[in-house]
C-alpha cells in the first residue's frame, strides 16, 4: 500500500536514528560514508529556512545554523515526554514497575504508521506469553523502539497539561504545545465520517483548520479511543486515507521547536546537574540505550539521543561525554526534503556525529566550513 509505505519509510529513518552510536562503532565500509555531506546540506540549504544545526562543545558555541528557526521536531518531541515520566516517578507520583496491560497501549497502536517499531517492541513480551510489563518498559519502547502507541499511553498517564509545562521548567523559549500526534491521523477520516466530503474537499478543510481546533479534535480523539478504541475496519479506512497530502499536511503541523532550545536541553542532560539526582535515576536507563553496548561504555562515560522523521522531517537530539569529560550536545532539524536528500543525510548523519565527538580537526572543519 504505497501510502503507508512513506509513514513506514518515516518511522524506520528514527528507528534507525536511535540506534544511531551503537551502529556507528560497528564495522562498516568508511569508504563509502561521507560526514562532510551534512556541512554541504546544510550551506545549500541554508536560505531556506528549512535547516537548523546546533552544536555546544564543552560549553563553548560551536555551531549555530537558523538556530531560532521553528521546525517540526517528529519523534524528537519524545524527550519531552521522558523527562516528565521521569521527574514523576521521582516524585512517587507513578509507579515505573506498575503492571501496564499490552491491550490498554494497542488502544492507541495503528498498524502500517510506524515502520514496524512498535510490533517490534510488542513482540518480545508475546514471544514469551507476557501479556503486562512495568510502566518502565513502556518509557524504554518509546524511545529504544520509538513506539507511538507507548506514547500515546504514557500521554494519558503523565497528563498532557504537565508534559506541556516541561519546556518551560527548562528554560525553553519556543516550544509548540505538544497534543497526541498519532490520534491526530484519524482527523481526515473523522472529518470524512461528519461531513460526508470528498478527499479533496477535506484537505481543504484542513489547509484552513486552526491548529487550536487540530489540538482539540486530537485529543478528542485520544479520550475517545481510551474507552472506544478503532476496530480493525476502521484502522484500515484510517490508512486508506492517509495519501501523501494528508500526510503532508500531517507533518506540517506536528510540535515545532529550535535547535538552540533542544541543545539548551541537551546540555542539561548531558551536565547531570539541572534535576535533582533522583530525576537522572529514572531518565538516564530510558534516555541512554547508547550505554546499553559494551563498545560504546569503553569511550563515553555516559550519552542519549531521539531522533525522528517523516516522510519530509529529519531532526535529532543528541549530547555525549566521553572518558576525557569532552561534553558534546548535537542538535540538527531538516523539513521539506526529498527522499533522495532524507536517504543521503540518514546514510551520514551518524558518521558526522562520531567524527564530531572523536575527530578534533572535523571539529574545526566543521566549524570553518559553514
Amino acid at each position: 500500500m504505497k501510502i503507508a509505505l512513506w509513514i513506514i519509510v518515516g518511522v524506520v529513518i528514527s528507528l534507525v536514528l536511535i540506534r544511531g552510536i551503537v551502529t556507528l562503532i560497528s564495522r562498516r565500509e568508511k569508504k563509502k560514508l561521507d560526514p562532510k555531506y551534512i556541512t554541504r546540506f546544510i550551506k545549500e540549504k541554508l536560505e531556506s529556512g528549512n535547516v537548523s544545526l546546533s552544536i555546544r562543545y564543552n560549553d563553548q558555541n560551536w555551531i549555530d545554523i537558523n538556530r531560532n528557526q521553528l521546525l517540526p521536531l517528529a519523534s524528537t518531541v519524545k524527550i519531552i515526554i521522558a523527562i516528565e515520566y521521569a521527574q514523576q516517578a521521582a516524585e512517587a507520583k507513578i509507579d515505573p514497575n506498575k503492571k501496564v496491560r499490552l491491550k490498554e497501549i494497542d488502544k492507541f497502536y495503528i498498524p502500517k504508521t510506524d515502520g514496524g517499531s512498535h510490533e517490534e517492541w510488542i513482540k518480545q513480551w508475546k514471544r514469551d506469553d507476557i501479556d503486562s510489563v512495568p510502566l518502565y518498559e513502556v518509557a524504554n519502547g518509546m524511545i529504544a523502539y520509538s513506539s507511538n502507541a507507548n506514547t500515546e499511553y504514557l500521554i494519558e498517564v503523565l497528563g498532557l497539561k504537565n508534559i506541556n509545562h516541561v519546556p518551560k521548567s527548562l528554560g525553553i523559549l519556543n516550544h509548540d504545545p505538544m497534543y497526541p500526534t498519532t490520534s491526530a491521523l484519524y482527523i481526515p477520516t473523522q472529518l470524512m465520517n461528519e461531513k460526508n466530503l470528498s478527499k479533496q474537499e477535506i484537505l481543504e478543510l484542513m489547509k484552513d483548520m486552526d491548529m487550536s481546533e487540530y489540538r482539540r479534535r486530537a485529543i478528542d480523539i485520544h479520550n475517545r479511543w481510551i474507552n472506544q478504541p478503532l476496530s480493525d475496519q476502521e484502522k484500515k479506512q484510517l490508512i486508506k486515507n492517509l495519501d501523501m497530502d494528508f500526510q503532508k499536511n500531517w507533518s506540517n503541523r506536528l510540535p515545532r521547536s529550535t535547535t538552540r532550545d533542544y541543545v539548551s536541553m541537551m546540555n542539561k542532560l548531558n551536565r547531570k546537574t539541572y534535576f535533582k539526582e533522583n530525576v537522572y535515576k529514572y531518565l538516564d536507563p530510558v534516555m541512554e540505550q547508547i550505554m546499553k553496548n559494551q563498545k560504546n561504555r569503553e569511550w563515553l562515560v555516559h550519552a542519549g539521543q531521539k531522533g525522528g522523521s517523516t516522510a519530509f522531517v529529519l531532526t535529532i537530539a543528541m549530547y555525549a561525554t566521553d572518558k576525557e569529560q569532552n561534553k558534546t550536545e548535537i542538535v540538527f532539524f531538516a523539513n521539506n526534503l526529498t527522499t533522495q536528500e532524507q536517504k543521503k543525510l540518514l546514510r551520514n548523519l551518524n558518521e558526522f556525529q562520531l567524527k564530531f565527538l572523536k575527530d578534533e580537526k572535523f571539529r574545526t572543519q566543521v566549524r570553518e566550513s559553514i
